[in-house]
């Protein structure tokens, strides 16, 4: 069967007949999505818009495609991997501690203090480290593989336990985003969650809640991620005017709406994505300029870096610069946010044709934390533009900034 019948053929027809060719039915298609039957069959028919960058490359995995060209129908060949990067080295020993479905039982009482500790200590690796994956990759597996144990003993200390678990998966959703394998992502927000069910903990479950919201979104499933996210945070505000209430709680409460406001504006909806944003950046500021959420990384500073965000979801590239300019990035404490926001300025700039500056904000990104631009869609979707059409005079500074992220540089 021919797939390629022209550069003008629609995205759906050709998800269609990739599909088809490959033998695989609609509904276990839209499964492997983790969207419905309904949605996917719009797409084909062109009742909806095509998918944008992350979905495509969801599309792609589950077709096998190593060309995202055969899906979007431009001219040349189009990796897949320019766009996902590579798998991390790391990756099948956190995905094996993760599948590990062996219960064989702990030989001796687990300390939870000391899981706490480890914890604690992963999470300020994760936010301090340039090569923040490659850290967390070291430390995952076996910090996975004690956490699991510990929730399986029954005695007093089993729900601390379950909370330490909880934590330690939405961790690990950290180091999963932006890997081939999607599964993982879904797998770590899914028990994230549910721990915090079974720890029968507002907080923990609403920190749940904040992971897989965005598992929700990257899918596309709108009404599902607003509605996680809201529930989750009204189930917080009975315990948001006590004085003895955590300012985490307040924090993860923030969080949440400002998923939610992020949620709107990838759907195009610009005045409920403002109100959400308003929502949860009044809560920033009553937590003060020094407080910042661990997990989430929530503060007045990644308030501001969110706007920006919303700028270029909402396709207002100068509002997005607007919000950039106004804040100091270098606020922004957690190394590899500092380096997402700068991916964020890039697409704003690359929004506007403003090569030269995209170019320098994705250099900035990565001198601040290449790996998370390594692993940004996003980033190489631009860098692979410059790198066919570099700005006037820098086909070597393209060239370079390519290499140094993994992607080859033009011939």
């Amino acid at each position: 069967m021919a797939i390629n019948s022209g550069v003008n053929t629609p995205v759906g027809i050709r998800i269609k007949r990739l599909r088809e060719r490959a033998g695989m039915s609609r509904p276990v298609l839209a499964g492997l999505l983790g969207r419905s039957t309904e949605w996917l069959k719009a797409v084909e028919n062109g009742r909806l818009q095509p998918p944008r960058l992350p979905m495509l490359l969801r599309i792609a995995r589950a077709l096998e495609l190593d060309d995202l060209a055969q899906l979007t129908g431009n001219g040349h060949a189009v990796p897949v991997s320019v766009f996902a990067g590579e798998q991390h080295s790391a990756l099948s020993s956190v995905q094996s501690a993760l599948t590990d479905y062996r219960l064989a039982p702990p030989t001796s009482p687990p300390n939870i203090r000391h899981l706490e500790e480890r914890l604690r200590h992963a999470w300020t690796i994760r936010h301090s480290s340039p090569d923040h994956r490659t850290q967390l990759g070291a430390l995952l597996p076996d910090l996975i593989k004690d956490a699991q144990n510990a929730a399986r003993i029954e005695g007093t200390g089993r729900r601390q336990a379950r909370r330490v678990l909880a934590g330690v998966y939405q961790l690990a959703d950290f180091y999963v985003a932006y890997q081939p394998a999607t599964e993982l992502v879904w797998l770590v927000a899914d028990r994230a969650l549910s721990e915090g069910y079974a720890a029968d903990d507002p907080y923990v479950i609403a920190c749940g809640a904040w992971a897989m919201t965005q598992a929700l979104r990257d899918s596309g499933r709108w009404e599902e991620a607003i509605a996680l996210a809201r529930t989750a945070a009204e189930q917080l505000d009975p315990y948001l005017d006590r004085d003895e209430t955590p300012d985490d709680w307040r924090g993860i409460h923030g969080a949440l709406y400002a998923e939610v406001a992020y949620v709107h504006a990838r759907r195009g909806r610009y005045g409920d994505a403002w109100a959400n944003w308003e929502k949860a950046d009044l809560t920033a500021r009553s937590l003060g300029p020094d407080y910042r959420h661990v997990q989430t990384s929530f503060s007045v500073p990644v308030m501001s870096a969110h706007a920006t965000t919303l700028g270029v979801e909402l396709r207002r590239p100068g509002e997005a610069v607007r919000s950039a300019h106004a804040f100091d990035a270098d606020q922004i404490i957690s190394v590899p946010r500092r380096s997402r926001h700068f991916i964020e300025v890039a697409r704003a700039h690359f929004q506007r044709e403003e090569s030269v500056a995209a170019l320098a904000l994705l250099d900035k990104s990565a001198r601040t934390a290449p790996e998370t631009i390594r692993y940004n869609g996003y980033a190489r979707q631009i860098l692979h533009t410059l790198r066919e059409n570099p700005p006037s005079g820098m086909r070597a500074d393209v060239n370079d900034l390519c290499e140094r992220v993994g992607i080859a540089p033009a011939a």
